[in-house]
């Protein structure tokens, strides 16, 4: 099922976020997220956001939101895009059943484009968003730096 994520979420969402944070390049952020950290962010983003969690058997299993972009006023119809799904729960399309109703709920708030910016080494999330239908516009080298190596990001782009 899928649903709106709220404060209460937060633990589960940080159990799923730090594995990828402490063992993973697919995040660049370096140090694990605390509960009352990602509740902050839960409620900020979803604010003015759509931001889902897919849940089983009152279980978490994975979530997906949308931001906005950039800060100025033109960029208003423009969203970034996440999605995360339980490291025991990958390859059962519950990232894609998240980001296909992301995707429907910035529709209907009248976004124009959401962006993907993908870490170079993730190529699972380059297949989702492909198979999506983003495409990539930019590819930027060696521009964080993690694990001790330098990595680079693309972002991908849907015009909806």
């Amino acid at each position: 099922m899928i649903r709106p994520a709220t404060i209460n979420d937060a633990a589960a969402i940080v159990a799923i976020y730090n594995e990828y944070v402490l063992n993973t390049t697919i995040t660049f952020e370096v140090d694990a997220v605390s509960v009352d950290e990602m509740a902050q962010r839960i409620a900020e983003f979803s604010a003015n956001h759509p931001y889902l969690v897919y849940e089983d058997g009152g279980i978490v299993l994975g979530y997906a939101y949308a931001h906005q972009w950039k800060a100025r006023a033109a960029y208003a119809h423009t969203w970034e895009t996440t999605v995360y799904v339980k490291s025991d729960a990958r390859h059962r399309g519950i990232g894609s059943l998240l980001m296909n109703e992301l995707i429907g709920a910035s529709r209907q708030a009248g976004v124009r484009v959401l962006i993907a910016c993908i870490t170079e080494e993730n190529a699972p999330s380059v297949a989702l968003h492909k198979m999506l239908g983003f495409q990539q516009v930019s590819c930027f080298k060696q521009v964080g730096y993690k694990f001790n190596r330098w990595l680079g990001v693309s972002d991908f782009e849907l015009i909806l």
